[in-house]
């Protein structure tokens, strides 16, 4: 008799437990996704604007990059 009631204590706690476990445990830890594009910063207005939408300007110190064609006329000062 106590065989019997141990067999069944042994399937709730397979049958019920288990899955709330599984449910419960913290997912796998994955790595970070690459971002599709770069955030680049406005150097007038201080916003972030995404590269590949960014107007931009060639500059002694390289290529500027900006959020509206007005933030690249006032950095420019045309």
């Amino acid at each position: 008799m106590r065989l019997v009631l141990l067999a069944v204590a042994v399937a709730v706690l397979v049958v019920f437990l288990l899955p709330l476990l599984r449910r419960l445990a913290a997912p796998a830890a994955r790595p970070p996704r690459a971002l599709a594009d770069e955030l680049v910063k406005d150097p007038v207005c201080q916003t972030y604007v995404v590269k590949s939408r960014a107007v931009t300007r060639a500059s002694a110190g390289g290529t500027r990059y900006f959020c509206s064609a007005e933030c690249a006329r006032r950095f420019t000062g045309d």
